[in-house]
């Protein structure tokens, strides 16, 4: 049990407590009184034992609980041992970074090289596989996959095909969009708001502007933007008559 070392002032009595926990330590808890300024720290059993009276604050602290307040009224005194439930302290993490590079297959050395990416459609484009002439050499030796074929035949593979296309297509406009707002496009390029959409799907069918845009060279991309709007608004002008 804990040893009192301090003085009993008039009107203090010995007053003994015990801590409840729902989960962690409960010896070790230190005890203030904050009127005599007295402390105790609690045993194995989270019994303690100060002295104390009527309308005296104790303060319960620990590292892993939560503060608790004890306003002492006499009747604590006639309870054989005074009960306190203290609350296990949780700890709110502000903002939590994952790398997501920082543990894969090539760092953990498991693959030499980077596994290729495919997009959905690209997925579905291998599931369904690309039939080519040169396996129909695997009929001589029964190994030639079906489902490559049979894709072919019924035209899966080519309609795969293009949405793999049309998918490549949108990624591309998603980058322009994030790269250039909407403000751009009508006040630098001068191209009329209702038209912006359309002018994005125009530059995305130029294959040597897509080259350039993967390149990240922003002076370059801006250079084919201004050159494609000129011929964009030439086009649309000319619809317009």
């Amino acid at each position: 049990m804990c040893q009192i070392s301090f003085c009993q002032t008039a009107g203090e009595k010995l007053l003994h407590g015990k801590i409840r926990v729902d989960s962690g330590y409960i010896s070790g808890i230190n005890v203030l009184n904050l009127v005599n300024e007295k402390t105790v720290v609690t045993n194995s059993e989270g019994e303690f034992f100060i002295l104390a009276k009527a309308n005296d604050v104790l303060v319960f602290t620990a590292v892993n609980l939560e503060l608790h307040k004890k306003l002492i009224d006499e009747k604590d005194f006639i309870l054989d041992v005074l009960n306190i439930k203290m609350v296990s302290k949780v700890t709110e993490l502000k903002e939590v970074i994952v790398n997501e590079n920082s543990i894969n297959a090539v760092s953990q050395r498991i693959l030499s090289k980077e596994p290729m990416k495919y997009t959905p459609a690209e997925r579905r484009l291998r599931t369904a596989g690309d039939f080519k002439p040169i396996m129909l050499l695997g009929l001589l030796g029964g190994s030639m996959p079906l489902d490559p074929l049979i894709n072919k035949i019924n035209g899966r593979t080519k309609r795969l095909k293009k949405l793999v296309i049309l998918e490549k297509k949108e990624q591309y406009i998603k980058l322009i969009s994030e790269l250039y707002d909407k403000e751009y496009f009508t006040i630098k390029l001068d191209i009329p708001s209702v038209y912006v959409i359309g002018f994005k799907y125009f530059i995305v069918e130029d294959e040597i502007f897509l080259k350039v845009l993967e390149s990240k060279n922003e002076q370059r991309t801006s250079f084919f933007m201004i050159a494609l709007a000129q011929e964009y608004k030439a086009l649309i002008a000319g619809e317009n008559k």
